[in-house]
């Protein structure tokens, strides 16, 4: 293995060693840094508190998730447990490694946080959990360090250009058809794509190594690894489209006002959460899965469906069952 490799690995057979307790804890803070949390957490923002917040929060990760799979492509690097006999894999995970998603997108998500309220506090415990997701990673055995440093200054760098273009994009929405606006964000989903093709046929030459896979299928034989995959790029791609589309059709619609009662606030949660279910875990059922472009479109559609429905179909339906207002 090259020094960084190496070194890396000590570290993580290091922290390894520290005990069960640490790999519980660090479990909880992965999670963090899941789909699963972010589907759950950013709703509820959108829903029941900030509807502006929420919609940045959901369009930011989405931006970060897809530059993530781009850039994996690019870099094509093998995970610790692929790698280094003396690592433990406490999860498992089929994509390349570098840069760590969980980092980068944490940096994306905590970051815009807070930089919204704007207080110190608020940035130190931001960047509690940034450090802690990315230490978790480690600890899990599915990044090297490098991974995940790459991770955080790659988030970095997406939450700084997020931060300084909104307000021209947002100048440029206001003087644009909601039409025109539709379009922008579905060729922009397409481009997400596209670069994910290139980066993909660059590294055409590039053969995964037989002992990754070995390795590999030593932690976990029944889930082989697939690092070459489109569909995690195509779920992104398609979740950005959803949610700035329907975020655009809802503004259309008259808005949605987040205050309410506190009854009103806790259905709409519900409500909102089992329309996600239907689309997300339901779809992900019958759909069939794969790499052909068959699965890849229907994959396409349903994250689209996905993302329409937290910012624009379950907002609308709120107003319609009375549990919300519309701005005007």
């Amino acid at each position: 293995m090259d020094n960084i490799y190496q070194f890396s690995g000590d570290l993580i057979t290091w922290l390894q060693s520290l005990g069960g307790w640490l790999v519980s804890l660090m479990k909880f803070f992965s999670f963090l840094g899941t789909e699963e949390f972010y589907l759950i957490i950013a709703p509820a923002i959108l829903w029941c508190w900030d509807a502006a917040l929420g919609l940045q929060l959901g369009l930011s990760l989405m931006i970060s998730a897809s530059f993530n799979s781009i850039f994996k492509l690019v870099f094509h690097g093998p995970r610790p447990y692929w790698l280094d006999h003396r690592v433990a894999g406490l999860a498992s995970e089929t994509s390349f490694g570098i840069p760590s998603g969980h980092s980068q997108n944490a940096m994306v998500l905590w970051g815009t946080l807070a930089h919204r309220f704007r207080k110190a506090t608020g940035w130190i415990l931001a960047g509690i959990i940034i450090f802690l997701i990315g230490l978790s990673r480690l600890v899990l055995g599915v990044h090297f360090l490098q991974d995940v440093l790459a991770g955080w200054l790659l988030g970095g760098l997406i939450l700084w250009i997020l931060i300084k273009i909104r307000r021209p994009v947002t100048n440029w929405i206001n003087k644009h058809s909601i039409t025109e606006q539709i379009l922008a964000a579905f060729l922009i989903s397409l481009g997400f794509i596209l670069l994910g093709l290139l980066a993909k046929i660059s590294a055409a030459n590039f053969d995964i190594p037989v002992e990754w896979s070995e390795m590999a299928a030593k932690a976990y034989p029944d889930e082989p690894i697939t690092p070459s995959s489109l569909a995690g790029l195509i779920s992104n791609a398609g979740a950005f489209f959803g949610l700035a589309a329907g975020a655009l059709w809802l503004e259309y619609k008259g808005g949605f006002r987040t205050q309410g009662l506190w009854w009103q606030l806790g259905l709409r949660y519900i409500l909102g959460l089992v329309g996600v279910l239907i689309f997300w875990f339901g779809l992900g059922e019958v759909f069939p899965r794969g790499e052909e472009i068959g699965p890849l479109l229907l994959r396409y559609l349903r994250y689209t469906l996905v993302g329409c429905w937290i910012t624009g179909i379950a907002p609308y339906l709120f107003r319609v069952l009375k549990l919300a207002q519309g701005k005007n």
